[in-house]
């Protein structure tokens, strides 16, 4: 639970630094310790210290994480006590454990038709074999999803927004609507907004999923994910299911996260901003024959970005008008721009998803043009960015 005065009321940046964070009560330290700690000695058999015991089922620093991702999320359901969030090692690893709270064999999910291709694998190749159906839909067709679902069988409606390379936003609202009418729960994967930029609760999400890996921790320092919920009877579920299936941050990683949350508003100010510029420059270039940025008047998802977003984020995807080779060399010939998977760090990153982060879905539905570069712009001098960018293009 958020401590008091970082409420619900309280500002983001607030929350991002004080909630769950209280000056450590033996010697005032403004920052949580690093509890480096398997076990926890007992006041009696049963009688634990605060509720810990084993720091696979708890532990300190894990659980200032969650405190304060609970309060990013939803402030308010946080002060309360209803929403409540758990750290995992790795986004894949707290995407998995909802997978298996929800679901059982027979039961059907859908997934967005150009999801990360990691989700992807996930839901077809590991969930799939133990008798998990999926059907992929295009998230900014609400007809196309209320299609895919299957009433009695779908048990998630998942989303990505914006979604992961293709940068489509889907309006979570709407598709919260379609998800509950059919009996299913939506759930968000908020790794590319962060809830700096987009809070999927408070527009009718019933579960918001992250890398942490990636904005939240910030420093690609670090490998994380975490579940957040405003339901405290899925939240109950959820919780078990961390602690029975055991795939949780550790409480060097959890602080490395907590570290990293604590500037996440002013990063993003500047990832958004570099990246606005960065856009601008591909959009105005004659190698780029279309570049995918939901700030633009004229992309497809601009005005649901504005209804559900406070900015636009730092990612970028374009697509080279050379074709395929034109965008490896691209990618081969930027210098500030690390060639690199993964994103949201201060770096910037750039990939071609086709043979890197999609790899694994070629072939599939969910296969990426062979023109698509990936762009993670970081919070380097702007200038920079929009030089290596333009002497890379050619």
């Amino acid at each position: 639970m958020t401590h008091e005065p970082y409420g619900a009321d309280a500002g983001f940046e607030t929350l991002a630094i004080h909630a769950g964070q209280e000056p450590d009560a033996t010697t005032g330290a403004v920052v949580p310790p690093i509890y480096q700690v398997s076990t926890y000695a007992q006041d009696g058999v049963g009688n634990l210290r605060n509720g810990y015991e084993y720091s696979r089922s708890a532990n300190p620093t894990r659980t200032a994480l969650q405190e304060c991702l609970a309060a990013l999320e939803d402030p308010a359901g946080a002060a309360a006590g209803t929403t409540t969030a758990m750290s995992f090692a790795s986004g894949l690893a707290a995407e998995d454990t909802v997978l298996r709270t929800v679901l059982k064999p027979g039961d059907h999910v859908v997934v967005p038709d150009d999801a990360y291709g990691g989700t992807y694998r996930l839901v077809s190749k590991v969930a799939g074999p133990w008798g998990v159906e999926h059907t992929p839909a295009r998230l900014t067709d609400l007809d196309a999803v209320a299609a895919a679902v299957q009433p009695g069988r779908t048990k998630i409606v998942w989303v990505e927004t914006p979604t992961n390379p293709l940068l489509r936003v889907a309006d979570i609202a709407a598709i919260a609507e379609v998800a509950h009418a059919a009996g299913a729960i939506l759930v968000v994967d908020n790794t590319f907004a962060s809830p700096y930029l987009q809070q999927p609760l408070l527009l009718g999400a019933d579960v918001v999923v992250h890398s942490t890996t990636k904005y939240l921790g910030g420093h690609s320092d670090v490998v994380g994910g975490a579940v957040v919920t405003n339901d405290p009877e899925l939240g109950e579920r959820l919780a078990y299911h961390q602690n029975a299936m055991g795939a949780v941050s550790g409480p060097f990683d959890a602080w490395l996260t907590l570290r990293g949350i604590k500037t996440l508003g002013v990063r993003m100010d500047r990832h958004c901003a570099n990246a606005r510029a960065v856009a601008e420059v591909l959009r105005d270039s004659a190698k780029v024959s279309q570049v995918l940025y939901p700030g633009f008047e004229g992309h497809d998802g601009h005005h649901v970005a504005v209804k559900q977003m406070k900015d636009f984020g730092g990612m970028i995807s374009f697509r080279h008008a050379g074709g395929e080779q034109a965008a490896l060399d691209f990618c081969s010939r930027t210098q500030v721009f690390t060639l690199g998977e993964s994103l949201g760090g201060v770096e910037s990153l750039v990939e071609h998803p086709g043979r890197m982060t999609h790899a694994s879905v070629a072939g599939s539905e969910l296969e990426v043009p062979a023109d698509l570069v990936r762009l993670s712009v970081g919070i380097e001098t702007v200038d920079d960015l929009v030089a290596d960018v333009v002497q890379a293009l050619g």
